[in-house]
């Protein structure tokens, strides 16, 4: 028994005492310098500066143009809505800077990934008008080929589309393609857990992807200030390893050099950057949305005096590369489009109850073929009575 104690004494015994460390261990010190990450501590300009001088002047004027178009297509997208030719349309008014650059700033074999709002960003792409609102119309899902235009659908689901891109970015990287992908999202997006996911596997990944977060004040009714206590949403790409920008999202030049050198960083395989581009929602949410409930005329006001189209055109003018004609130019060339959407959202659409079988798999399942014989059967039976 004797021996027995000892021996459990023994196991029982405590450690010899360890040396105390003031410092954590080696392993807890830091793996990426946090200082060049961090964003400027004002939002990045172009427009109004010295550095206007060296932009290219072709850019400028298709930026302009872009910017004209894009106010004419909210517009009257917006009037569809009230005519019942479109269920609901989120406006980028006040936005269009932001929505224009995504677009120009990508080449041809990248893909872009839009939000629900994000429809000018579509069509400054090459996107068909009216496909870009089919969704909003309810006649499909995707009114595109997202393999042909290179343009993810639509996403309404708050972020979803974020980690996509990254798995998207990270596929072509290991397939050896030149593909960069650009994921837009709102303020209001930043708080759902994709947001974070995406960011934590793109950085950890070194995936060629690019976060652009258009931070228009609200998230439907929620204000900033309500969502995140960080200095800047742009702020919160250090905590992943990434480098943030933060960029004056009114200023269309800006946010495209921001953009662009971004999508070139990732393209060399310098990995992900988020992008906050400061803006504002001049319209509401949407059509069903009553904006005067949670904001005052006066806020507003203070942004129209910072509208995206209109410090371009100034400058531009003041510069000597924008002149009257092209001015006119823009206008016409915008109302000529509105013109178009509007003619062709007015004609009532074609839909073949079929299609509901359609695009859902490579090959259908025997239940589908089971369904879609059914309905073929209907639907015959319908026509000979």
């Amino acid at each position: 028994m004797d021996s027995l104690q000892q021996r459990s004494s023994t196991v029982q015994a405590p450690p010899a005492a360890v040396a105390y460390r003031p410092t954590p261990p080696p392993a807890w010190q830091p793996r990426t310098d946090p200082a060049p990450l961090l964003p400027d501590a004002s939002p990045f300009r172009v427009i109004g500066t010295d550095a206007m001088a060296d932009v290219d002047r072709e850019l400028l004027l298709r930026l302009y143009a872009e910017l004209v178009r894009g106010r004419r297509y909210n517009a009257q997208a917006t009037a569809l809505t009230k005519q019942g030719r479109l269920a609901v349309y989120p406006s980028t008014t006040g936005q269009e800077a932001s929505e224009v650059a995504a677009a120009l700033a990508l080449q041809e074999q990248d893909w872009l990934f839009p939000s629900y709002r994000d429809t000018l960003a579509a069509v400054a792409r090459g996107l068909d008008p009216v496909q870009a609102l089919t969704l909003l119309r309810g006649d499909w899902h995707t009114g595109y080929d997202p393999r042909e235009h290179r343009i993810a659908p639509l996403s309404t689901p708050l972020a979803t589309q974020l980690p996509h891109a990254v798995g998207l970015a990270h596929a072509a990287r290991l397939k050896g393609d030149d593909v960069v992908a650009l994921a837009m999202v709102g303020d209001g997006g930043t708080s759902e857990g994709d947001f974070h996911e995406a960011l934590n596997f793109a950085a950890v990944w070194q995936a060629p992807v690019v976060f652009l977060v258009q931070n228009n004040g609200f998230a439907i009714s929620v204000p900033l200030a309500k969502q995140t206590a960080a200095p800047s949403l742009a702020h919160k790409a250090v905590g992943y390893g990434m480098p943030g920008r933060l960029v004056d999202g009114n200023d269309a030049v800006a946010v495209h050099q921001v953009l662009t050198e971004a999508v070139a960083r990732a393209r060399r395989g310098g990995g992900p950057t988020l992008v906050e581009a400061v803006t504002y929602r001049i319209d509401a949410h949407t059509n069903a949305d009553d904006a005067t409930r949670y904001r005052g005329e006066s806020e507003v006001e203070a942004w129209r005096a910072h509208d995206p189209i209109r410090i371009l055109e100034r400058d531009l003018t003041e510069r000597g590369v924008l002149d009257e004609d092209g001015v006119r130019e823009a206008a016409e060339a915008a109302e000529t489009m509105a013109a178009r959407l509007r003619e062709r959202m007015n004609a009532d659409p074609v839909l073949d109850p079929m299609d509901l079988f359609a695009h859902v798999y490579a090959e259908q399942t025997a239940q589908l073929r089971e369904q879609a014989a059914q309905l073929r059967a209907e639907l015959d039976a319908e026509s000979e009575a």
